[in-house]
């Protein structure tokens, strides 16, 4: 075929006409073509044929990505535009905030044909903060930004723009053996706990129970805000985490859970569900006060506004900030409360698979790593405990 033509032992040269345009010229556009495997005579003329039209149809579709000294910057725009951009808006969002605060910067300027492994490793191991706080990125973040890019070159190799993707040899950031016992969680003990569960008695009912329930479930804030009543088991004592509400560039957004474990049941405190069947009773109440302006038909949320609405996800830890400088109460973060719920089972002895469970994780090592220095002390404490069985004071007696 005139429009295929062999150029090296495994390379042909595809060619496809774009007809006369304004100014009387025919424009091509060409592409190499590589085969892998074997194939009898026949076979490859029908494999070469195949890829031929597919190569026509993103051509005349207008879909084709011209690889000619194509730079970083200007392929991760078609990235965004035929793949990035289909994604959901938190998964979009966050492979735009690496690109622009960390990536582009390094390598937008560099041939796509040019950007290898020792250049991906350079940039990864030379990630910097950009909040106005010096030093290096956590390995979530590092990690994050390793997935961006393993997209963006995976659709590289794909679409043919690069034939060796960089990313193969370059293994994923781990977090340092260090990293947990430097950072220290901030949480509450025993005695700030009764304080604070005092304390918020005072408080609307949808704040006194999304805060006892983040401290009681361990639930993360839009798995706080994505519960609906249906959500909630009052015969088995349990509530089902089946979706999350978060935060994107389009404003709030109801997103399924990430992973199978993010999706989970989690058994509460009979105490707990009590407080939930009292608010329940008060829900409706309040839904049949606002009647004539409630709007939301499809979901019962366990927490809404006077409209049905569920509350946007700024606002718990808004108001949990003013909550704590109103009753001048040691500050840490909402989210510190989902870790303060782990380190109070920890100190109890439940077992770390559990608390993975309970937590969501997606594997048991991100409990063990993430709450290393609460296990530790957990087991000092334990052998404390044995000491008083084992010791020679104890057996005189």
């Amino acid at each position: 075929m005139a429009n295929i033509v062999k150029r090296g032992e495994n390379s042909y040269l595809f060619t496809v006409s774009l007809g006369k345009d304004a100014r009387g010229k025919y424009p091509r556009e060409t592409m190499t073509y590589i085969v892998e495997g074997k194939f009898t005579p026949k076979q490859l003329e029908e494999h070469l044929k195949g890829e031929y039209l597919k190569f026509k149809n993103q051509v005349l579709s207008g879909n084709y990505v011209r690889p000619s000294k194509m730079n970083f910057t200007d392929f991760v725009s078609e990235w965004e535009k035929k793949y990035a951009s289909k994604l959901a808006g938190t998964t979009y969002g966050n492979h735009q905030r690496k690109l622009t605060d960390h990536i582009t910067p390094v390598i937008g300027h560099m041939e796509m044909i040019k950007i290898n492994e020792l250049i991906i490793l350079d940039l990864l191991d030379n990630l910097q903060r950009k909040d106005g706080k010096t030093g290096e990125l956590s390995f979530h973040s590092k990690q994050d930004i390793y997935r961006t890019l393993q997209s963006i070159f995976k659709y590289a190799v794909k679409w043919k723009v690069i034939t060796d993707n960089p990313m193969e040899n370059v293994d994923k950031p781990k977090a340092a053996d260090t990293e947990y016992d430097q950072k220290e969680l901030q949480v509450y003990d025993e005695e700030e706990i009764s304080q604070l569960m005092e304390l918020v008695q005072n408080e609307p009912d949808h704040w006194r129970i999304i805060f006892t329930l983040a401290l009681a479930a361990g639930l993360r804030r839009g798995e706080l805000l994505g519960l609906e009543w249906k959500n909630i088991d009052f015969v088995n004592n349990q509530i089902e985490i089946k979706q999350t509400i978060v935060l994107t560039k389009a404003g709030p957004h109801i997103k399924r859970t990430k992973t199978k474990s993010s999706k989970r049941v989690v058994t509460l405190p009979i105490s707990m569900m009590n407080e939930l069947k009292v608010y329940r009773k008060k829900w409706v109440k309040e839904k049949l006060k606002y009647a004539d302006i409630w709007e939301e038909e499809e979901h019962e949320w366990v927490f809404c506004n006077e409209k049905g609405h569920h509350l946007h996800p700024s606002s718990p830890s808004n108001k949990w900030r003013k909550f704590l400088i109103a009753n001048e109460f040691k500050y840490i973060r909402l989210h510190d409360l989902r870790h303060t719920s782990a380190s109070i089972l920890i100190a109890q002895g439940v077992h770390a698979k559990i608390i993975s469970e309970r937590l969501g994780h997606s594997d048991i090592s991100i409990t063990m790593n993430t709450y290393g220095h609460a296990f530790k002390s957990a087991d000092r404490a334990a052998a404390d405990k044995l000491e008083m069985l084992f010791s020679p004071q104890s057996k005189s007696k």
